[in-house]
């Protein structure tokens, strides 16, 4: 083959959730909502020569993590978006690294503002 794949990534954009984070009782109480991206990145080659889904970082899977994580309520947005990282490293050895943005929609600071966003991102140890 006279070409060389440079970016291997699957991403998932804009994942909605009610989640029950933050520091505030209230926050606890009544939720708010959150929109999750995640960048995963995985040897693709043999997933594009055999077009066979077992090959592939299954995106329905990486949804299903996600949405377990979201579900588990932290203090932290911070945290949350850790726990999804590590979760989906878990989950799928194939993949080299896991990058999550965490958008709270309506932060509880008074402001008029489109959300309070985290981005984290885990590589995966090679010792």
């Amino acid at each position: 083959m006279n070409y060389k794949l440079v970016t291997n990534q699957v991403t998932l954009r804009g994942l909605r959730f009610h989640a029950y984070h933050g520091v505030l009782e209230q926050e606890k109480v009544v939720g708010n909502d959150y929109e999750v991206s995640v960048k995963m990145s995985y040897d693709m080659r043999r997933a594009i020569a055999t077009d066979n889904v077992a090959d592939a970082l299954n995106y329905a899977e990486v949804y299903e993590v996600v949405k377990r994580v979201m579900m588990q309520p932290c203090q932290l947005i911070e945290r949350v978006a850790w726990r999804i990282c590590v979760a989906l490293l878990n989950e799928f050895p194939a993949a080299r690294n896991a990058e999550v943005t965490l958008v709270k929609r309506n932060p509880p600071m008074g402001a008029d503002c489109d959300g309070a966003e985290v981005k984290v991102k885990v590589n995966r140890r090679k010792d």
